[in-house]
């Protein structure tokens, strides 16, 4: 097994959320957490105007800035799979990975006091099964698979880790393929 990462059709997605509805069903997340969040933009003059969804979760990123900056070693990359994986046991609620993370990907939950985030469904996968944001994605625009996958297909001349709405993708170099909308380009 190689580097897990997320692949998002940026053209294919209609914007419905149910990726974030069945990743917030799956981990059981109180009112106000997100592991996946859908942000919708706009732009143009009419009558040449455009939208666009973007469904991001966490990126499992090459060099996760949540695992250098938890003071508990509570984050970790795991070596197998390349997914960042957080001990919620471990965790004590410092929130230093959410200041550190430039995608927002972690979140406090006051149930508990601790952070938690995506975990790429590590126990669904290991059964077998996809995400739970990739299986409830209507329209294919949501996929999870091999880093390599992505990087070897035909497409992967369009695809992209920077849009004009996210971070560098050189601070953190994120696990995560977009096919954009031109209008996202940086």
């Amino acid at each position: 097994m190689g580097q897990k990462a997320f692949y998002f059709d940026m053209t294919r997605c209609s914007g419905c959320r149910c990726c974030q509805v069945a990743c917030k069903e799956a981990h059981d997340l109180p009112v106000g957490v997100f592991f996946r969040r859908v942000q919708d933009f706009e732009g143009g003059t009419f009558p040449h105007v455009w939208a666009a969804s973007l469904s991001l979760g966490c990126n499992h990123c090459d060099d996760p800035q949540c695992v250098k900056n938890c003071p508990v070693a509570a984050q970790v990359k795991q070596a197998d799979t390349g997914l960042v994986l957080q001990d919620a046991e471990m965790c004590i609620g410092c929130k230093k990975c959410i200041a550190v993370c430039p995608y927002g990907a972690p979140f406090y939950n006051p149930e508990n006091d601790t952070v938690r985030k995506c975990d790429g469904c590590v126990a669904l996968a290991g059964a077998g099964f996809q995400p739970a944001c990739v299986a409830a994605c209507s329209t294919r625009a949501l996929r999870f698979g091999d880093l390599e996958q992505w990087d070897a297909s035909e497409q992967a001349s369009l695809l992209t880790s920077d849009l004009f709405c996210l971070p560098d993708s050189n601070i953190t170099h994120p696990n995560v393929r977009i096919l954009p909308k031109d209008e996202m380009r940086p």
